[in-house]
């Protein structure tokens, strides 16, 4: 019997070790494949990068890109299927509004993710869905 029946779990992949064994985590609580929707966040570029300049770089490319490459790598750690999001913004905003969009019963996330001095100097993503996730959040610490 499952704790969570038929509840939508989301769970953020950013590419990470970490993100995706949080993915798995997920997948075991979720009574359903269905239930589960992965989001990955790609942080917005500012104006004066040289891709944005010489506007070899879109948002629509990036995002496209983003999709592709995590439908690839979810299909190889067995995770074929999945309801893949991709946005830009803050990521802990982004998780937060999401989860909230689909009435998602559980947010399962990493606390480690790729950036180590980002979250020294700013405060981790899961700090931050931890306090604006209007449902419960699994944390992971591994």
């Amino acid at each position: 019997m499952n704790w969570l029946p038929r509840k939508t779990v989301v769970v953020p992949v950013d590419f990470s070790s970490d993100s995706f064994a949080a993915l798995d985590t997920a997948a075991k609580l979720a009574a359903d494949k269905a239930d589960l929707r992965v989001i990955h966040v790609l942080p917005e570029l500012e104006p004066a990068e040289p891709g944005v300049i010489w506007q070899t770089i879109d948002d629509a490319d990036r995002e496209e890109h983003a999709a592709k490459a995590l439908e690839a790598e979810l299909l190889k750690r067995g995770h074929q299927g999945l309801a893949v999001r991709v946005c830009f913004g803050d990521p802990g905003h982004q998780i937060a509004d999401y989860a909230e969009e689909l009435d998602a019963g559980l947010i399962v996330i990493s606390s480690k993710g790729k950036s180590a001095l980002k979250r020294l100097l700013l405060g981790s993503v899961a700090d931050r869905v931890v306090r604006l996730a209007h449902c419960p959040v699994l944390v992971l610490k591994r």
